[in-house]
């Protein structure tokens, strides 16, 4: 019954304006309405963002498939991690001509993926029946994060890296404003013992915040190509208020996972709630 529920609210949410969409939601989050003649926080800029913020060029950004050739354009293909296939349906993904380890995800949405570290223990049929779920389904309505609402679903495979020395590799989320990297989330043990997001500055020191997520209780080494990706993600982000650009470093090369407009679709709590205001302050609307 709760599931039918969801379903039906989910569904009349969509007769819902995006910016009445957002007003509710938002308030369901956060116990506030936002202000959007004058927004402050980080939170808040990112649903003015949505509504304000709307050029072409970042559908073909979101675009997990189309991204790979803005990429390559913007900074060239090496920083590309290597593309396996792309198909319009999991019923046409042919498996046998895929490695032994591989990753799938849906062009559209978040969270449609899977990672395989072993083809023969694959639940192939599983996979179809996910992946064909998450093909359906339209990320935009969720948060109306409206870049994704017209990208072409598809699914693409690519390589699963890898490193010798981490086998659950760090994801390292530059966040940009303007062009200029200001802060830096790390994701670590994402697939082993639960996510971890630290957060540090521009300089590598830690900062006082938590993002939803508790951070590592060690220190993380900082990656040995964080001035390039500090250049990369501040060329990918010039002229645009707000762009978190995500990095893998494995076996001391360096790959561009995605671009981000709207990181946890502006939904997700800072402590210190300050730090709301703090990287708000970071967002010049103007």
């Amino acid at each position: 019954m709760k599931e039918l529920i969801y379903t039906l609210a989910h569904y009349c949410s969509r007769l819902m304006s995006d910016k009445l969409y957002l007003q509710f939601k938002f308030r369901h989050y956060f116990g506030r309405w936002i202000n959007f003649k004058n927004p402050t926080s980080f939170n808040e800029k990112m649903q003015w963002l949505k509504l304000y913020d709307r050029k072409q060029e970042y559908t073909r950004m979101v675009d997990k498939y189309e991204v790979r050739q803005y990429i390559a354009d913007c900074v060239g293909s090496q920083y590309l991690v290597p593309l396996l296939g792309v198909w319009n349906s999991a019923d046409d993904i042919d498996f046998d001509s895929l490695p032994n380890e591989f990753v799938l995800k849906c062009t559209h949405d978040s969270g449609g993926i899977i990672i395989c570290r072993d083809k023969s223990k694959l639940d192939i049929p599983a996979t179809r029946k996910k992946l064909n779920k998450a093909l359906a389904r339209k990320f935009y309505y969720y948060s109306r994060e409206w870049p994704y609402k017209n990208v072409t679903p598809r699914i693409i495979a690519e390589a699963l890296l890898c490193d010798g020395e981490d086998a659950d590799l760090k994801d390292y989320k530059f966040m940009c404003f303007e062009g200029v990297h200001k802060c830096t989330f790390v994701c670590s043990n994402r697939h082993s013992y639960g996510l971890n997001i630290t957060i540090y500055d521009r300089e590598w020191n830690r900062m006082p915040v938590v993002r939803h997520h508790p951070p590592s209780k060690s220190e993380l080494k900082r990656p040995n190509n964080y001035q390039e990706m500090r250049d990369i993600a501040e060329l990918l982000s010039r002229n645009i208020h707000f762009l978190r650009v995500d990095f893998y470093e494995c076996n001391s090369r360096l790959y561009i996972g995605e671009l981000t407009f709207y990181p946890g679709g502006g939904f997700e709590e800072f402590t210190p709630s300050e730090w709301d205001e703090k990287l708000g302050s970071w967002i010049n609307l103007k």
